[in-house]
């Protein structure tokens, strides 16, 4: 019986898994030089990159379930991603109502850097906010802002991670 049952979800897990790798989209534009994969339909992009804008933008169903803001930074030479984290952190971050600040880590993908997580409140909800500043070369740093409501960001952190894990220069 436990075999059979073994045996099952195996093949149930087995018969699944071309759905899943199906339900995942790689983003790309001629207007960017990177592509990420987005880990289920849910995520849509709602502004594409143009000629006058580098920049494009993800929602998770809808903006306060999850919201994704891509932007390249140009920093001075020897600039790491972690010091770009400190100063948004400093300069930008801090000022938001309700500000409290989270962990800052490591991070490794197909791009190194760190990240950095805070919360916030906006019109009254409670909001969360994880921040990936991966380094592209020693002079562009690619920052992936994810912000939603608490309650509905903190628990898709793997989705977050999954996305900027996949995230690479074309």
């Amino acid at each position: 019986m436990r075999r059979t049952s073994l045996f099952l979800a195996c093949a149930l897990t087995l018969a699944l898994t071309p759905a899943v790798l199906l339900a995942q989209e790689v983003f790309t534009n001629p207007h960017v030089n990177y592509t990420l994969e987005l880990p289920n339909a849910t995520w849509k992009v709602t502004t594409r990159p143009d000629a006058a804008h580098e920049h494009a933008e993800f929602v998770y169903g809808d903006r306060l379930d999850g919201y994704l803001r891509i932007r390249k930074e140009v920093v001075d030479a020897g600039q790491k991603a972690e010091d770009l984290a400190s100063r948004d952190q400093d300069m930008k971050f801090r000022y938001q109502n309700g500000y409290v600040a989270g962990k800052t880590n490591r991070f490794a993908g197909r791009l190194s850097g760190t990240t950095t997580s805070y919360e916030y409140t906006s019109a009254g909800k409670p909001m969360a906010a994880v921040v990936y500043y991966l380094q592209a070369d020693p002079r562009t740093v690619y920052t992936l802002h994810f912000t939603g409501r608490r309650d509905k960001l903190l628990p898709i952190r793997n989705q977050t991670d999954s996305i900027a894990r996949s995230f690479q220069l074309k």
